[in-house]
Formats: C-alpha cells, sequence, structure tokens
C-alpha cells in the first residue's frame, strides 16, 4: 500500500538504505542521543515546533509515535481512530505488526497502543472495514510464525523490495482476534485498502504471475482483475466516492527493463526506483499517467476535492534518498511540494471529512532512523 510497501519490505529496506545518512537528519544529532519520551510528547505538543516554514498546508503538527519504523497509519471512517503498521523494539517487536489506537486517547510515546495482528509473521497495508469494528491486514504468519528472511544486499547493487509469497489478507477484530481470511491463493496478496462506499476491496496480487491490481467484495467474493500491463501495480487507494482508483506502477519499456523485472520478480522482488501515479475507474477502464516526473513517486492518495492527488516522491532530490510528499491535478498539471523534511516523508492520507492529514517522516528523531507518525490540520 502503501508500502512499507507495502512498504514494509520497503521501509524496511529503505531504512538499511538510509542509514550512511543518518548523520544528516535535519532534526537533531546522534550526538545528543533521543530525548525521553515525556520530553518529546511535550515538544510534539507545542505549537508548530514540527513544521518546516514551507509547509502552509500543515498547521498544528502533532508527533504520535517516538521509535521503530512507523508507517501507513489510515484513519478509520468516522475519523476517530487510526490503524498503522510498526516494528517498534520498544514495543518487543521483531518485525511489522499492525496496530490501532484512538487520536484521541492514545500516549504511544509512553504506552503501546493495541496490537490487531498475531504478533506472528510479517504484516503490512492496514484498512478499517466498514463500521470501524474489524481492521483487514496482510501477514504471512500462516506459513512461518518467524519473521521471513530478509534478503543480503545484492552485489549487482539494485535496490530492491521484497514480495513476500507467503502474504494473505485477513480481517481481525479489534482486539486482535481474525474473524476471516479474504485471500487463499498461493503467492503475493497484499496492499489490500477499502471503498469508502463500504462494497469493495482493491489489493495487488501475483495470481496472474505479474502484480496486477484486483478488486473483491467486502467478503472476499467476485475478484476481478483491474490491470493487466507489464509492471508492478500498488499501493492503490479509491477515490472519496469510490468511483476511481489511484495507485503507483512500474512500466518497463525497453527490453533490458523487462528482462531485469521479470528476473528480480522471479527472485520474489521489485526493484521501485521508477514508479509513476496512475488513476483509472473503480473498474480500470479510463486508465492515464498522471505524472512524469522520473525517479520514485508512490504512496498516492486524492485529496478531497477529487481533482487532486497527494503521494511522495524522491523526482526533486538530488540524493535519491530525500522524499517529500507533493500534490498535483490529475491530467499532471499543477505539481506542489507539501514537506520539506530532509530524508523521508511518505504516506500521506486525508481524514475522510478533508481536515486532516496524517503522514509518515524522519523528522524530530533525534538523529536516529526512526520513522514516525504525524498528523496535522490541513490548510487550502
Amino acid at each position: 500500500m502503501h508500502f512499507f510497501i507495502a512498504l514494509q519490505p520497503n521501509l524496511g529496506a529503505m531504512k538499511k538504505t538510509l542509514l550512511i545518512f543518518a548523520f544528516l537528519i535535519l532534526m537533531g544529532s546522534c550526538s545528543t542521543g533521543v530525548k525521553p519520551a515525556k520530553d518529546k510528547t511535550a515538544e510534539a505538543n507545542s505549537s508548530d515546533t514540527l513544521r518546516y516554514p514551507l509547509e502552509r498546508h500543515l498547521a498544528n503538527l502533532r508527533q504520535l509515535t517516538f521509535g521503530g519504523d512507523n508507517a501507513e497509519a489510515y484513519f478509520s471512517f468516522d475519523n476517530t481512530r487510526i490503524t498503522f503498521q510498526s516494528n517498534n523494539p520498544a514495543w518487543q517487536l521483531e518485525c511489522d505488526q499492525i496496530f490501532t489506537a484512538e487520536l484521541a486517547a492514545s500516549d504511544m510515546a509512553n504506552n503501546p497502543p493495541q496490537m490487531i495482528s498475531t504478533g506472528m509473521g510479517r504484516t503490512t497495508c492496514s484498512y478499517f472495514m466498514p463500521g470501524d469494528s474489524a481492521i483487514l491486514f496482510a501477514s504471512t504468519h500462516a506459513r512461518d510464525h518467524a519473521c521471513p528472511h530478509v534478503p543480503p544486499p545484492r552485489e549487482d547493487g539494485k535496490y530492491v523490495w521484497s514480495i513476500y509469497e507467503d502474504y494473505d489478507i485477513y480481517v481481525s477484530d479489534l482486539k486482535g482476534n481474525i474473524i476471516d481470511t479474504l485471500t487463499h491463493e498461493p503467492g503475493y496478496d497484499a496492499e489490500a485498502t477499502v471503498s469508502p462506499k463500504g462494497d469493495k476491496i482493491v489489493f495487488t496480487s501475483l495470481r496472474s504471475g505479474d502484480l496486477e491490481l484486483y478488486t473483491m467484495n467486502i467478503d472476499g467474493s467476485d475478484v476481478k482483475q483491474v490491470t493487466n500491463e507489464l509492471g508492478y501495480d500498488g499501493g492503490a487507494f479509491f477515490s472519496q466516492d469510490g468511483s476511481m482508483l489511484v495507485f503507483r506502477a512500474s512500466r518497463p519499456k525497453t527490453e533490458e527493463e523487462v528482462k531485469i523485472y521479470k528476473e528480480l520478480l522471479a527472485e520474489g522482488q521489485v526493484m521501485p526506483t521508477n514508479m509513476e501515479i496512475f488513476v483509472c475507474n473503480a473498474d480500470g477502464s479510463n486508465l492515464r499517467q498522471v505524472t512524469s516526473l522520473g525517479k520514485a513517486n508512490w504512496a498516492p492518495y486524492f485529496h478531497p476535492s477529487l481533482q487532486k492527488v497527494i503521494f511522495s516522491s524522491n523526482h526533486a532530490s538530488a540524493r535519491g534518498y530525500q522524499f517529500n510528499l507533493f500534490m498535483i491535478n490529475l491530467d499532471g498539471t499543477g505539481l506542489e511540494q507539501i514537506t520539506y523534511d530532509g530524508v523521508f516523508d511518505a504516506f500521506p492520507m486525508f481524514s475522510f471529512d478533508g481536515k486532516k492529514l496524517i503522514f509518515s517522516s524522519n523528522r524530530n528523531n533525534g538523529g536516529t532512523r526512526a520513522t514516525n507518525l504525524f498528523i496535522a490540520d490541513w490548510v487550502e
């Protein structure tokens, strides 16, 4: 979905890449260490100290988590809760698990939130089901209770994400009890999100032999393929009226690009360094490419107007690892930079009333590698 890509593999792999740049993080120095949780909470709640001056669309920016990799945070339909994934070592986690928290009452600096995954395997891409009493997510726990193997860096230097074949999509109640399994096909099924209309789920699957988008009913029935071009299609979201999908995609064109894509896919990997943003109708019709920026453009979400999308990109970064949030019209015009952290901003989502934006960022992490969740009022 998001990606931790499913950034899980994503964000985890990205953190390895960012290691050599840890001392460059703008918000602190490793020599000072990380502040105690209570001090960080006070700092995060002070007026806009976490916001860069050029971030004019954000106000009252507040930090929600304080350690580890926290990403793909998405609102409940009533905007009172979030679900997200984390590998925070302070919560005794070995790899990413799914959590939920109440926005008004949670104190994640001092108290772990409610885990809703099993605590086994690796998880990714959670989203609230209609009614906000259950959450879907992908997990590898059915095949192996241990965290899946993370491949070592490639000798050829290619930056890749792992596409674990053991991912299936599950539904849990808010106490962590799995109440349904929505996919049963062999191979990768993950990156699922739910239509605001409450009738459909979109997800990425390898069941055709390529990474394509599919939709299904809320109960997992009536699976339909949405995309069919060679390349990775993932991280899809419905528009707020349920009529459209926005997603990230790679489109290998040359003979060499196709060869590399297929070879990596056979090894359970994708190379996410060249992706663009696409939109289509919910049934796959009227497919069109929104961005043509080069490099990695991903983690898109519809602006409440349905005329724009917000997304993460490193296209403007000379260093490659700096990702910021941008916004663009559906016709590809009007590109605007939204965030300005020096390392990593991604996974934006608007609340369903359009008043809030939640996202992940490396800001204010005390010179560590932590990626935390931040929420702000959205200012047009």
